[in-house]
């Protein structure tokens, strides 16, 4: 007995040794090991969790969590808790909603009579998160002021970094572009300082490039992704460095080699489908876009039904590979069902691809009527990706009216605003719909030159150089 429990000793006290230093993998092996020797205190499962959320395992590290709530539950209802919204805050990153909530209202339950503490406070900012996720504006707005409140009262660096956060959300939601940088920015020194936890961070991080994602603001979004890779290596988290891994090669499928990035967008989005849905989700979506740009119809498919599979809708790529394939009626009924569903931000992507097919079919008026819309939505959110699409649109609507002076002038801003997104196809499809202005003009050798730049783009990214959409 005496060799046993030295031996479990020696275990707990590598395990916690190595916790302490941020020995992740060492810390989890230990704390397993130490496990099978007999029952662990309510301290080292939670310890034990935390390192398993680290390495990436993050199946056992929710399922030690609720452990721990349950040992909790019975002794201390303030730290069961602060459990429960944790445990809520992991559910909600895996996808999954209503368990997510289920474990927020077993907190809201917990903490019902208590004094103002760390807990509302985190529970506000999940109750903020879900809101933006569901779009809803008025409980968004109450949420953050509810975090104001409690981050002034308290005096907690991380409340103050999730209340602004959810500001910045809120200010995005609320098309303030500007006050939603600022906002977000000063969140991000806080992450970055290391004053919030890192589960907390990661998902300001996770939450934040998703919604610069949408907002089409390439450049910010790399700032942000740098950032995040910096938080990684400090924070030692191999789940969230998958995260960041997602958002890396978003950034690369504007102007890389195609067949290079495939098998590493495969490869990441395979690894987070059990850790974050939303990135997997974003991850395979991406994937579907390269594989459709490089003509693998097949693989392409496959992706956009992960996509799918994960809960996400994955237009407009979908829609854009079904008019590629022939089915012209069919990407336009898919397109109008997915603008259908949305308003604002989430209409903006949608629209390009939407004038596109629109103009796939010969439809001018429906092409255009989409393109001013799209103008629009540029003109209140200034981001350089809107204003590229709006002149993108533009002018290809203007080559098929056959104004093609007036359309020269629309391309070529498109062309230096993808250039500050680094977004190659994009501009060889631009270049494609130049070359058409100047054939129309009459100007053969400059449309000559138009098509060899965008072939030589094609050719380097390792595209399919098809014509673009639309175009005759």
């Amino acid at each position: 007995m005496a060799a046993h429990f030295d031996t479990a000793t020696d275990l707990l006290g590598a395990a916690r040794a190595a916790f302490s230093t941020r020995d992740w993998a060492d810390s989890y092996d230990a704390f397993v090991a130490a496990g099978e020797q007999g029952p662990l205190s309510t301290d080292d499962l939670d310890a034990m969790s935390l390192a398993a959320w680290r390495v990436g395992n993050v199946r056992e590290a929710v399922r030690i969590s609720e452990l721990v709530f349950g040992q909790l539950a019975r002794t201390d209802p303030a730290a069961a808790a602060m459990k429960a919204v944790e445990l809520g805050l992991a559910w909600l990153t895996r996808g999954d909603v209503n368990i997510g909530q289920s474990w927020m209202n077993q907190a809201r339950r917990l903490l019902a009579g208590s004094p103002e503490g760390a807990a509302q406070g985190y529970l506000a900012y999940l109750d903020a998160a879900t809101a933006t996720m569901n779009q809803d504006p008025q409980l968004l707005a109450q949420r953050v002021r509810e975090l104001s409140g409690m981050s002034g009262r308290l005096d907690l660096p991380p409340l103050t970094a999730l209340g602004l956060a959810a500001a910045g959300l809120h200010a995005m939601l609320d098309e303030r572009i500007s006050d939603a940088y600022e906002l977000i920015d000063e969140a991000m020194v806080a992450a970055l300082a290391n004053q919030v936890p890192v589960e907390w961070a990661g998902d300001i991080y996770g939450i934040v490039l998703y919604h610069c994602h949408r907002l089409a603001d390439l450049p910010r979004m790399r700032a942000w992704t740098e950032s995040m890779d910096r938080w990684c290596g400090i924070a030692g988290s191999i789940a969230y460095g998958g995260v960041c891994e997602v958002h890396r090669l978003q950034l690369l499928a504007a102007g890389d080699d195609y067949q290079r990035l495939e098998e590493r967008l495969a490869d990441a989005s395979r690894r987070l489908e059990d850790v974050n849905t939303r990135a997997a989700a974003e991850g395979y979506y991406q994937l579907g876009e390269v594989c459709r740009r490089r003509g693998d119809v097949d693989a392409a498919l496959a992706a956009f039904a992960k996509t799918r599979l994960l809960g996400a809708d994955p237009q407009p790529g979908a829609a854009l590979l079904r008019c590629h394939l022939g089915d012209k009626v069919g990407a336009r009924g898919e397109l109008r069902r997915s603008l259908a569903a949305e308003s604002g931000l989430g209409r903006m992507r949608l629209l390009r691809a939407a004038v596109d097919v629109a103009l796939a079919q010969d439809s001018l008026d429906e092409a255009e009527r989409y393109s001013r819309e799209l103008e629009a939505g540029a003109r209140a959110r200034p981001t350089p990706g809107f204003r590229a699409w709006a002149a993108h649109t533009q002018g290809a609507v203007s080559v098929r009216r056959g104004d093609y002076a007036g359309a020269l002038g629309a391309l070529r801003a498109a062309v230096r605003d993808y250039g500050i997104q680094q977004s190659r196809y994009e501009t060889a499809q631009v270049y494609d719909w130049i070359s058409q202005a100047h054939k129309g003009l009459g100007d053969t050798a400059a449309a000559a030159d138009a098509s060899a730049t965008a072939e030589a783009i094609y050719r380097q990214l390792g595209a399919d150089a098809l014509t673009a959409y639309g175009q005759p």
